[in-house]
């Protein structure tokens, strides 16, 4: 998969939970909230990886779980991105091309 069609598949299932908040709250959720939302899912990357390496005592399937929120970290991101009318593709390869050059990669 690459990252245009992760990109349009993240769009179409925030779409579906934008569907699921309307039934249940009454309106979708905001670019802000979808960013806490985010935040939230990173803190727990940091927890998940403190157990993978043996720094923290967590329940469940460690891997399982780090996988999990790592993939929906980047989809957060895409999501987000997509919201704000940021091109995730573009933004990576730019951030990516920059910082080659700044450490004398190019």
């Amino acid at each position: 998969m690459n990252i245009q069609e992760a990109a349009l598949r993240s769009a179409q299932i925030r779409q579906l939970y934008h569907q699921l908040e309307r039934q249940h709250h009454g309106k979708e959720w905001t670019v802000e909230e979808d960013a806490l939302a985010f935040l939230t899912d990173a803190r727990l990357v940091g927890r998940l990886t403190m157990s993978q390496q043996g720094r923290w005592l967590a329940q469940g399937d460690t891997v399982t779980e780090l996988e999990h929120k790592l993939g929906e970290c980047a989809w957060w991101l895409m999501v987000l991105a997509e919201r704000m009318n940021i091109d995730f593709a573009s933004a990576l390869e730019t951030f990516l091309s920059k910082t080659e050059k700044l450490l004398g990669q190019e």
